[in-house]
């Protein structure tokens, strides 16, 4: 009777497990993927981001976005609130898919404070490939 109860016990707790799996909020499905070309990589990870594809909520970006030192604008401009999430393989110019992270990582890393313009609107992205 114990060996039944024990084996239900683990079957009840596999079957638990693998269905918080499923759900885990580092899952992406179901979220809104929009495409992104990284416009401007400047110093101390102060970065510019546009969006290129996707029907992004106009107000989460700037919908004209001027870089005051290089005069270049960009349509659907944003800044990110924590760029130490961004992969460091990305350059300017390459273009990826994200998601918007309703739960981002706690901020633990360390970067310079010099000044570089960035878009006022801040996004907390997931890059997905």
């Amino acid at each position: 009777m114990k060996n039944l109860y024990f084996s239900v016990l683990v079957m009840l707790s596999v079957i638990l497990l693998s269905f918080g799996a499923c759900n885990s909020s580092s899952n992406t499905a179901g979220k809104a993927k929009y495409k992104a070309r990284f416009e401007v990589k400047a110093l101390c990870n102060n970065y510019t981001f546009s969006v290129v594809e996707g029907s992004i909520d106009p107000s989460l970006v700037m919908a004209s976005y001027t870089d005051e030192h290089s005069g270049k604008t960009y349509k659907n401009a944003f800044g990110v609130k924590n760029p130490c999430l961004i992969p460091a393989d990305l350059k300017e110019g390459d273009t990826f898919y994200f998601v918007i992270d309703a739960n981002p990582p706690k901020n633990e890393c360390v970067f310079c404070m010099a000044y570089y313009p960035t878009p006022e609107k801040k996004l907390d992205i997931k890059v997905v490939k």
